[in-house]
């Protein structure tokens, strides 16, 4: 009779053993914590880098400023022009923001598509092209490309470990741009909330975790390198309660108004002059920007040099009531600048610009109430104006309290958000970066129809479309399109 084989010896700690073969310990994700981890290393890496060499770009404008107040009139346009010429082929993705695409492609999972918008060389260039129009004093940001760039460094490490899967590489791309957003500004709270209200615009729970390891990890590699640092500085402002809640009205009312003006105007309409404009940009893309590279330089002579650049400095005086103040008219003038400044089509951001328009505008209420702290209704209107710009008020509400480490103003500053994006509806019902990518996505999914229906290779000039940000005449010729 065969011997019964010899029974499994037992494991002498059962619980071990299953504490080994938890999720946690799994090997994939280990991987996917490395590729995390890896990701926001360098992402803040590059953030930092990015913001030193910014401020060294425009110092260097400041510096052929010293010259003569004359020289952007010639050197402005030239540059501006070069710029939409270099980046009217392959590097068409590196336009503008870089918010739209970062959007775009968490909604478009084509891997052609991604690849476009996020490859390695896109989102090298789109670093140093908004260094070299920051360098000639272009009224735009940092912190929109550094989110294009972090989403593009998170997708390309993300495909360099091997995750393939397109919803794997979602979560990869909504980290960077999270990671992003908190680096640009040191501010890891409104990098998750950005990151869930703006680029994924819902929640989940698998989300969630991967957001906070990018943004801690970014954080502590950024709080190493920079100290932990208010953008603004600290600014002690409070609203005590009564007549001065008049400033969370008009704030919210009249930056939220020119907020969603400055988004329709930048989105260009359908009909009307706008549409016009868009025309124009589209039939003669070099031409137009060099033309608006003219009109930066003549606003930059009319406001005595103060709208060029970021509006940094000038954000920071305003909240920081320092003695010399840009002007009562530096709002409106840095608000104009950053319309043709985006109208050019070249690489650049608007959330810092948008600060500081928000700002002057929050320093030119703070004059019709006289009994409100003025530097509780500048951090006011500068919160409520990027909410109506955005179309994102919990964002908003957000980076403003963290810019400014203030949290004596939360409730104000929230009810003023809300306010401003209410206001702003009027003029720009959808979100500015939500419009933008949704035209890119509209503009892909036609082009994969037509290849569809032709059964051929798409031409180049088409190819490079899809991940353009689309001027109003090819939105107009979807609206024509459709029943």
């Amino acid at each position: 009779m065969p011997e019964a084989p010899a029974p499994r010896p037992k494991s002498s700690n059962p619980r071990l053993q299953a504490l080994l073969g938890h999720e946690f310990f799994a090997p994939q994700q280990w991987k996917r914590r490395i590729a995390l981890w890896s990701g926001a290393i360098v992402v803040a890496l590059a953030a930092i880098l990015f913001a030193k060499a910014s401020t060294w770009a425009y110092a260097l404008f400041l510096h052929i400023l010293a010259y003569g107040a004359w020289i952007p009139l010639i050197l402005t346009p030239l540059v501006f022009g070069l710029l939409s010429w270099a980046t009217e082929g392959r590097l068409r993705a590196a336009r503008g923001s870089g918010i739209p695409q970062a959007i775009a492609t968490l909604h478009v999972e084509d891997e052609s598509f991604r690849a476009r918008m996020l490859a390695l060389p896109i989102a090298a260039s789109k670093m140093a092209l908004t260094l070299i129009a920051l360098a000639v004093g272009a009224s735009i940001g940092r912190e929109g490309p550094t989110v294009h760039v972090g989403a593009g460094l998170f997708y390309s490490l993300g495909k360099r470990f091997g995750f393939s899967d397109a919803k794997a590489i979602s979560r990869f791309i909504l980290a960077g741009g999270a990671c992003g957003i908190a680096a640009a500004f040191n501010t890891p709270l409104a990098g998750v909330v950005f990151a869930i209200e703006e680029l994924a615009g819902t929640f989940e729970h698998r989300f969630s975790g991967l957001l906070l390891t990018a943004v801690i990890v970014g954080g502590i590699v950024s709080l190493g390198i920079m100290g932990n640092y208010a953008y603004f500085g600290e600014v002690q402002a409070n609203l005590p309660l009564g007549h001065a809640w008049l400033a969370v009205l008009l704030c919210g009312a009249i930056c939220g108004l020119l907020g969603g003006l400055y988004a329709r105007l930048i989105l260009l309409s359908r009909r009307g002059p706008l549409a016009l404009v868009g025309r124009l940009r589209s039939r003669h893309p070099v031409l137009f920007a060099t033309g608006c590279g003219l009109a930066l330089a003549v606003i930059g002579i009319l406001s005595h040099g103060s709208v060029y650049g970021t509006g940094y400095d000038q954000a920071r005086a305003f909240v920081q009531e320092a003695a010399a103040t840009p002007g009562e008219s530096f709002g409106i003038a840095k608000l104009l600048a950053n319309v043709v400044s985006y109208w050019a089509g070249i690489p650049g951001g608007i959330f810092s610009p948008a600060l500081a328009v928000g700002a002057g505008l929050g320093h030119n209420i703070a004059h019709l109430l006289p009994n409100a702290p003025a530097a509780a209704v500048v951090l006011l209107g500068m919160s409520a104006y990027l909410s109506g710009v955005t179309g994102a008020p919990l964002t908003s509400a957000v980076i403003a309290m963290e810019l400014t480490d203030n949290q004596a103003m939360v409730i104000p500053i929230m009810a003023a958000c809300l306010l401003a994006r209410a206001a702003a509806s009027i003029f720009s019902p959808t979100p500015v970066y939500k419009d933008l990518a949704e035209r890119m996505v509209r503009d892909f999914e036609q082009q994969q129809a037509a290849h569809a229906n032709t059964a051929e290779p798409l031409p180049a000039a088409s190819t490079t479309s899809a991940y353009a940000e689309p001027t109003a005449s090819t939105d107009a010729a979807t609206e024509k399109s459709q029943p």
